[in-house]
């Protein structure tokens, strides 16, 4: 059904609860696609001894490249990318494949919904780390709070059809480790005529947050965010809001908009124009002070 790709950096107690929860929840079968840096924890050896599909390198070369090298291995019509530090609900792929059923084309990307403790699309404390993760209590819960799906999604786990994953190039290398990469895959799919960008309310993953590939390294904040307004000369931000009519963060939770239909282009409003204007000048200081 799925081509599952999972980078992973050391994180062998995480991946193994993400592969667990794909195999018990599914209502499908899917291939899983890892790749392993660097690995010496003991992730390459339970890779193989597993038989799982998987790309390697010696090295953490980023998340961008990871899920490039793993993606080229699919043998389905469908990516899914994914992070290993998450747990997929019961049915999370039912959702995804009666979305895509009832889609006319191949032009979108659909993301599910993230539970997170303290985060997330919605807020259930399930525990913090694989240690005190308390699955029993999130198969009896996840389920019973109401959300909505929602527009704009940048999120993972996201479906993309494999003819448009190949269109746009994958994942911009350029962004490695990892920060920034996403939003610039949304940048890189509007361009290319998608106009649904949808989050799906019914397909769940709990997601523990700060131990994915691109956050054990130590990273300059605004990198990811100066390299995406270098390359398309708007902010993160300006896209989220005027483009992908998205998420935006306020007291660390994740807040959206309810999902109404494809997109359209931006209205270009004096709002439109004076946040085009502060765009063009932090890429001017940029360019001109941190280069």
């Amino acid at each position: 059904m799925f081509s599952i790709i999972i980078p992973t950096f050391n994180n062998i107690d995480y991946l193994k609860i993400c592969i667990d929860s794909i195999k018990k929840n599914s209502k499908f079968d899917h291939e899983i696609i890892l790749h392993v840096n660097d690995g010496s924890d003991g992730t390459l050896e339970y890779v193989k001894n597993n038989r799982y599909t998987y790309t390697y390198t010696r090295e953490n070369v980023g998340l961008c490249t990871a899920v490039n090298l793993a993606a080229k291995k699919s043998s389905t019509n469908y990516i899914v990318y994914a992070h290993d530090d998450m747990y997929f609900c019961p049915n999370w792929d039912f959702f995804l494949k009666k979305e895509i059923d009832n889609t006319d084309s191949n032009l979108y990307l659909i993301s599910g919904t993230m539970i997170e403790a303290k985060s997330g699309h919605i807020q259930l404390n399930c525990g913090s780390n694989f240690s005190d993760f308390n699955e029993k209590k999130l198969l009896a819960e996840y389920n019973s709070i109401d959300y909505y799906d929602f527009q704009g999604t940048t999120w993972c786990p996201q479906l993309i059809h494999k003819d448009t994953w190949k269109k746009v190039g994958g994942l911009s290398e350029e962004f490695d480790p990892g920060i920034g990469s996403d939003p610039d895959l949304n940048m890189k799919l509007w361009i290319s005529g998608v106009r649904i960008f949808k989050g799906l309310s019914n397909c769940r993953v709990y997601h523990f947050g700060s131990v994915s590939l691109r956050k054990k390294i130590n990273l300059k904040r605004n990198r990811g965010s100066d390299i995406f307004l270098k390359k398309w000369g708007i902010s993160i931000n300006f896209f989220l809001k005027f483009y992908l009519n998205g998420n935006y963060f306020k007291n660390n939770k994740i807040f959206t908009h309810k999902y109404l239909g494809p997109l359209n282009e931006p209205k270009k409003n004096f709002f439109f124009y004076f946040s085009f204007l502060i765009c063009k000048i932090n890429l001017l200081y940029i360019k001109v002070f941190k280069s």
